[in-house]
């Protein structure tokens, strides 16, 4: 957890359970506990992509090209979870636009190795459940049609989603699974709403949460967006 204020400034070290410490974001307090790894297939398809880009940063990209990526993140900020504006690294964005892309479809959303030219991360019409159909297991998703990357080849709406719960939970902070994108098309207008297979079995009743960002064609990553539906 980030910890904004001067008191927590210069803390480090532990008491009990809790650890105090700061990174390049600032101070943060966290609990000190053995980590739980359930290694999914999910988990270390994700992981090996995560090393394998980090290990082209170094090995494969060129220097002007990895200068790009540095450009790119000293003019794009971003917001931490308490609100304030930071800057990644070139090498964070480089990871970060094409992690999902690789997971998501890497033959129609290819790896990008220059950064974009156009210094933001892209806007995008948050999508709406239009249905959840349990006996079916598929989640019928809108967007907005006139947005920019649903003509635009090698862009895609990204979809997670979460394991069925409780109707009355309002509030889900994860974890989420990938379960499909809805691929940009320049030549053939996409209609909406679109099918997204459900990664886990539903029923009626039930409710779903999920996130959705947009990776435009030339690799910016938009903020992701959170949506609800209940399964009929």
């Amino acid at each position: 957890m980030l910890i904004k204020g001067l008191m927590a400034g210069q803390m480090s070290g532990s008491v009990a359970s809790v650890t105090a410490s700061r990174n390049r974001f600032g101070p943060y307090f966290r609990n000190r506990a053995l980590p739980v790894n359930p290694q999914s297939a999910q988990q270390v398809a994700v992981r090996g992509l995560f090393t394998m880009y980090s290990q082209m940063w170094g090995g494969v990209l060129t220097q002007a090209q990895r200068d790009s990526w540095n450009l790119y993140a000293s003019n794009v900020p971003v917001i931490n979870p308490l609100g304030d504006s930071i800057f990644l690294t070139g090498q964070n964005w480089y990871i970060a636009a094409n992690v999902p892309r690789a997971q998501a479809d890497p033959t129609n959303l290819p790896a990008l190795t220059t950064a974009p030219a156009i210094f933001d991360r892209g806007t995008f019409t948050p999508p709406t459940v239009v249905s959840i159909t349990a006996a079916t297991g598929i989640l019928s998703l809108a967007f907005t049609a006139a947005d920019a990357w649903v003509s635009e080849d090698d862009a895609a709406l990204l979809v997670r989603l979460s394991r069925p719960q409780s109707p009355t939970i309002d509030f889900f902070k994860g974890p989420y699974r990938y379960a499909g994108a809805v691929l940009g098309d320049m030549t053939t207008p996409l209609t909406s709403p679109q099918p997204i297979t459900l990664p886990f079995t539903i029923v009626a009743g039930q409710a779903l949460h999920g996130t959705a960002v947009v990776t435009r064609g030339d690799g910016r990553l938009g903020v992701p967006v959170t949506f609800r539906g209940v399964a009929a």
